[in-house]
This record gives C-alpha cells, sequence and structure tokens, in this order.
C-alpha cells in the first residue's frame, strides 16, 4: 500500500532556519525554496548528481515540533478506511491527503503517490570521512501502548517485522528500497506516542562530535548509540548501523 516514507520535521518557527541549515548540513542536502500558504513547507533535496530521491521534509510550527510520517499511498480513501479500521482516529481529511492519529496518539499523514520515487538519498561523509545517514524514525510506544501499537503498525505498512537484539526494540522495513525505516521502542513509562529521528553512522562518536560543532548538543551516551538534540532542542538519536543500508 505504501508507495514511498517521508520523515517530517517539525520544528518551531522561532528556531526553523537554524534548525533547516542544520539537517540540510548532516544529510548532504539542499534546501528547496518554502512553499504552503505560510512559507510553512520545505524539503531537503539530495544532489542530483547521485541521482537520489528525497525523503525528508521541514515544517514551521506554532508549537514544539516534533516529527510525524507522510505515507504516499495510490488512494487516499482506501487508506484512511484501512487505517480507521486499525485503529487509528481521523484527525483532518484535506481534498489532498488526511491526517490521521495511531492508536498510541502518533501523528501521521496519507498523501498521495506518484510524486517521489528513485532510490533513497545516499551516506553522508562528515570533514572527517565517518559516514552517517538519515535513514529511520523511531516510534517511542509506552508500554501499555506497545502491543496494539506494534500490530497497528505492522499491519498498516505490511513491512518485514524484526525483532532487535534487545527485547525493547523492533524494526519494521520494506522489502522495496524506501528511505526510512520504523524502530519500535517500547518506554518504561506511559506516554503518548511519539516519535524521533535516527541516523546510522559509522563511527558514532565522530559523528555525534561533528553534529556538535553545528550545534547539536549531547544528552546522553550509550554503548550503541548517543542521544543528541538538534538547535530547536529536538532529540534524535546516532546509532551504530551500517550507513550505507547493510
Amino acid at each position: 500500500m505504501i508507495r514511498w516514507i517521508w520523515a517530517f520535521l517539525d520544528r518551531p518557527a522561532q528556531r526553523f532556519d537554524d534548525c533547516a541549515k542544520f539537517w540540510s548540513t548532516i544529510t548532504g542536502t539542499e534546501l528547496s525554496a518554502r512553499r504552503g500558504e505560510h512559507d510553512e513547507f520545505l524539503t531537503l533535496l539530495p544532489d542530483p548528481a547521485r541521482f537520489a530521491a528525497a525523503g525528508v521534509k521541514m515544517q514551521s510550527v506554532t508549537g514544539l515540533g516534533g516529527v510525524h510520517l507522510d505515507l504516499d499511498v495510490d488512494h487516499i480513501p482506501t487508506a484512511v478506511r484501512t487505517a480507521l479500521d486499525l485503529g487509528a482516529d481521523l484527525v483532518a481529511n484535506h481534498p489532498d491527503y488526511a491526517v490521521l492519529r495511531s492508536p498510541g496518539g502518533q501523528t501521521f499523514c496519507l498523501t498521495p503517490s506518484g510524486r517521489a520515487k528513485g532510490t533513497p538519498a545516499p551516506a553522508v561523509a562528515a570533514p572527517d570521512g565517518t559516514l552517517s545517514r538519515l535513514d529511520q524514525v523511531c516510534l517511542d510506544i509506552g508500554p501499555a501502548d506497545h502491543a496494539t501499537e506494534t500490530e497497528f503498525w505492522k499491519s498498516l505498512t505490511g513491512w518485514n517485522f524484526q525483532q532487535g537484539r534487545l527485547p525493547e526494540f523492533a524494526r519494521l522495513r520494506a522489502t522495496e528500497s524506501l528511505p526510512i525505516q520504523l524502530l519500535l521502542q517500547r518506554l518504561d513509562e506511559d506516554r503518548t506516542t511519539s516519535a524521533h529521528i535516527d541516523l546510522s553512522s559509522s563511527d558514532i562518536a565522530a559523528t555525534a562530535a561533528w553534529h556538535e560543532t553545528l550545534g547539536a548538543t549531547v544528552l546522553e551516551r550509550f554503548d550503541h548509540w548517543i542521544v543528541m538534540t538538534d538547535p530547536a532542542d529536538a532529540t534524535y538519536c546516532i546509532t551504530a548501523r551500517d550507513p550505507q543500508g547493510v
């Protein structure tokens, strides 16, 4: 059902320009022209010489922001019906897209297919040669919603489900080449499901150090990932995975 997936970075208006520059730099992309009624949207455009398709967009918002998903589908009414039958709530129905919430409360949009296709953007080399790639959205799910939320995203996407090395993690990955995969994380405390960006890195410490020079902040360090905040204080993670996509 899902033809393409977009990671949408929603960032507060007062810090949007700094965030756009930051995310453009660490993903090796150019900023598109602003669009929308209030110039609130833009796309991070990969180098056209790499023949890669975009998979990340940004939106200037009045609140604190966060991350949501846009899922390109062939027929929006059918996809909405499927999502509702699986337990989603309809937030808004527009002429060319629909806004919904998962059973646990994560916002996502169903959008028309055909606007994006191709090869996802490749890994980006930092000045020291370290490779990284924005390739994952992590859904942060409270224990009370975890089983329902997991089944919802498994059924909605139809993607391959793989349990992680740690019991609190599982991954959903499409069989076709798409720019974003999903990580499902079971939290220790109950709260509304939310999402953050994950980047894969060949050297998480080196990538974190580079990001710090660009305005990011290290929050916590673990063996296999580092928790960061971007210039708008939005949380994201640098994870020890192969940024070449293996």
